[in-house]
């Protein structure tokens, strides 16, 4: 039996989170309002038939899976990468030292400006809809946060770490990566998160947090052409 981090997106999408997916043909995808991705049930190169469908019109889908595939048609491949997927079953290091506090929808157009600045990875209008996000604001402005993603069985992804250049070096990440993967945690859940392969100082602060790599899948990002 395939674990459920073999195929998040589409666990994601068949389990807690399939009220958020579209779907055509063996494919199912987030909506373009909450995340790019998408996956299907084997993750083969004929059951993405009819992705294109699912693509606005100069928008780019992403997949995540254990090999690359060709383009499905009417998609172009934009680029395919290299990633870790870390895991966690404990937290280490202190609970963080610094004032935070729980975004929500009146926060929203905050975070996704701060995202659009720092680039943690994909964040769309309602992503901040898809779990638990928490923040630091320094003179009322919102300058870090982290939350959770995609959410296949047991598990929860950490996602949207970000913190606005002139304040890094704070350790805001770090503090708010523990807050967010230690209430999973309390949950009776898993965290995880991914990150690129050669995001190595990235993937040094995840180790240092309690997080081990489990595996290399690979992500592909198509546009349609």
């Amino acid at each position: 039996m395939n674990h459920p981090l073999d195929q998040p997106i589409w666990n994601a999408l068949t389990t807690r989170q399939a009220a958020l997916a579209q779907e055509v043909g063996r494919v199912r995808r987030y909506g373009s309002v909450f995340a790019p991705f998408a996956a299907s049930a084997d993750g083969t190169a004929e059951s993405f038939t009819g992705l294109a469908a699912l693509v606005p019109e100069g928008e780019q889908i992403i997949l995540q899976q254990g090999h690359e595939i060709a383009p499905p048609p009417g998609l172009v491949l934009v680029r395919a990468s290299s990633t870790v997927q870390m895991v966690a079953t404990q937290i280490e290091g202190p609970n963080a030292d610094f004032a935070f506090h729980e975004l929500t929808v009146a926060d929203a157009p905050e975070m996704l400006a701060l995202a659009r600045l720092t680039q943690p990875g994909p964040f769309a209008e309602r992503t901040h809809e898809l779990g638990r996000f928490v923040g630091v604001r320094d003179d009322g402005r919102l300058v870090a946060m982290a939350g959770e993603r995609m959410k296949p069985g047991s598990y929860t992804e950490v996602s949207g770490v970000c913190t606005h250049p002139g304040s890094r070096g704070k350790g805001f990440a770090a503090g708010l990566m523990r807050e967010i993967a230690r209430t999973i945690l309390a949950r009776d859940e898993t965290p995880f998160l991914h990150a690129f392969a050669d995001n190595i100082g990235a993937i040094d602060l995840y180790r240092k947090l309690g997080f081990v790599v489990r595996w290399n899948p690979v992500l592909m990002v198509f546009q349609k052409s």
